[in-house]
């Protein structure tokens, strides 16, 4: 099945469900795919694109890191269906020369992927079905996101 690749955009807050959102956008920057994630999971995401390290390994730091002890790498996040409104994913390993599919919550599936410097894909059906038609995104509107981003707590979301 055909897939793109995306990268994430940030988190933002539904303002109407006061839920987090990650935005993960095409490399062409024509398609934004939002995802409705919780609490934590932003708070993961978000950690990871700002590069912070807590103290002690959080849960995705320590999958991380157990997949790094194995000696298995994190090869790529395919997001492959979408279900009664739920986002489904794939966690691709390559371990002992063979390929070994983890199956995730996307959310959970992108703050691995994040943490693991691994890409980000979504298949076309997915995508078809959910994206918003976006043009280019100017450098802009990126500051004023960024802007936002560094006035966001995620503390906020509790």
């Amino acid at each position: 099945m055909k897939t793109i690749q995306m990268q994430v955009v940030g988190v933002a807050l539904d303002s109407r469900s006061n839920m987090p959102i990650v935005l993960l956008r095409d490399r062409n920057q024509n398609q934004i795919l939002p995802i409705w994630i919780g609490i934590f999971e932003a708070q993961a995401i978000l950690f990871a694109l700002e590069g912070i390290r807590a103290p002690r390994p959080l849960t995705h730091d320590l999958l991380r890191d157990i997949i790094s002890g194995l000696k298995a790498e994190v090869e790529s996040v395919v997001i492959n269906a979408l279900k009664d409104n739920t986002y489904f994913a794939i966690i691709s390993l390559k371990l002992n020369g063979k390929r070994v599919e983890i199956d995730s919550r996307p959310s959970d599936a992108i703050a691995i992927a994040l943490r693991a410097g691994s890409p980000i894909f979504v298949t076309e059906p997915v995508i078809n079905a959910t994206t918003m038609p976006q043009g280019p995104i100017d450098e802009e509107e990126i500051k004023k996101f960024k802007e936002s981003l560094k006035n966001f707590n995620p503390g906020d979301l509790q």
